[in-house]
């Protein structure tokens, strides 16, 4: 039985559904629904035929050249689905919800699957969630202050203790800074960033407050959504404020079992902001060894950027709290009591 349902009727399937993407491996990296297993119709070269025979020939030859593509994957299809899943009940999608998710649909249908298909495919999702990203009223706290604050421990501990919590530099795969690529896994696409922060946020209490730390809009080559981003600079920012001694201790734990070539590229990489001497003085310590030195030079740069960037936020509340050591579990205790208290 195949029973084609709406974007809402989509989201309010059981989690227990396995859901199955027939686009091709390209549009799949490029982009997906994060629950999806990737179920290809079509390779990237021959959806790259069948298009090509669509547009110059006539949609009847595109059609019959995808049934030779085809016709030899009907019953490995058919497996691949069984391997990957015991429910007899599954969704599949496309791009658009048309010829693609309709033929594996069926042909999995007349396997024996339950199998609903996604009307309007991956584009309905996409412009759901984009939609969502500008229509939800979020209960946002950003949580700052300068590089090596320790704000991805203090996530984690807020998170340790019940708090709801989105890490996006996690997300992102990216630390924010120059340096923010080390030691990290490749970046998703933004629209993938987009797909797995909605992915976030349904696993979350939207009625009860949620930690964010705060960032630039571009971590690294992600972008934060608009939607997303403009709840972001008119919730309330806590500024966490640490010694700069105490806060190089803290880089230096980040970054300093690092290769020094990374570390070579990401000084170059803001070289021109730093500055001539800046950028060599921190090349010749990385070349003695001297991490402690040339993440001095990088913190100092950053401390300003920070300071201009806090300037102009356009937060409607800015709250500074001071601490002297780097102990996330406990400021984490001191966050919650003081939105709980204060917010």
């Amino acid at each position: 039985m195949v029973k084609k349902i709406a974007i809402k009727s989509f989201f309010e399937l059981p989690k227990e559904i396995p859901l199955f993407d027939v686009r091709t491996p390209a549009e799949f990296i490029q982009g997906h629904i994060p629950k999806a297993q990737n179920l290809a119709l079509f390779t990237n070269e021959e959806r790259v035929v069948v298009g090509t025979i669509y547009k110059q020939e006539s949609p009847k030859a595109a059609m019959l050249k995808g049934l030779e593509f085809v016709g030899p994957k009907m019953r490995p299809l058919i497996e691949q689905v069984e391997a990957a899943t015991t429910s007899n009940s599954i969704a599949v999608h496309c791009w658009r919800g048309g010829k693609r998710s309709g033929s594996v649909g069926w042909l999995l249908g007349m396997g024996g699957f339950e199998v609903h298909t996604l009307d309007g495919g991956y584009k309905a999702y996409r412009n759901h969630i984009l939609q969502q990203f500008q229509d939800l009223q979020l209960k946002l706290i950003i949580l700052g202050g300068k590089t090596g604050a320790g704000k991805t421990k203090i996530l984690k501990a807020l998170a340790e203790k019940g708090e709801q919590v989105i890490d996006l530099e996690d997300l992102a795969h990216h630390k924010g800074s120059a340096f923010g690529f080390i030691g990290e896994r490749p970046s998703p696409s933004v629209e993938q960033f987009e797909n797995n922060l909605y992915e976030a946020l349904t696993q979350l209490d939207l009625t009860k407050r949620i930690w964010v730390e705060n960032e630039s809009r571009r971590i690294g080559k992600v972008l934060i959504p608009q939607g997303f981003w403009d709840q972001m600079r008119q919730s309330t920012l806590i500024n966490i404020e640490l010694p700069f001694d105490v806060r190089l201790a803290v880089s230096l734990e980040n970054y300093s079992t690092k290769e020094t070539k990374e570390l070579q590229m990401a000084f170059h990489n803001i070289r021109k902001r730093l500055g001539g001497k800046n950028l060599q003085d921190a090349l010749a310590y990385l070349a003695e060894g001297n991490i402690k030195e040339a993440a001095s030079i990088a913190l100092k740069y950053y401390d300003k950027q920070y300071q201009y960037m806090l300037e102009k936020n356009e937060s409607p509340s800015i709250k500074y709290l001071e601490f002297e050591r780097d102990e996330p579990i406990k400021t984490a205790a001191y966050l919650i009591d003081f939105a709980n208290h204060q917010l």
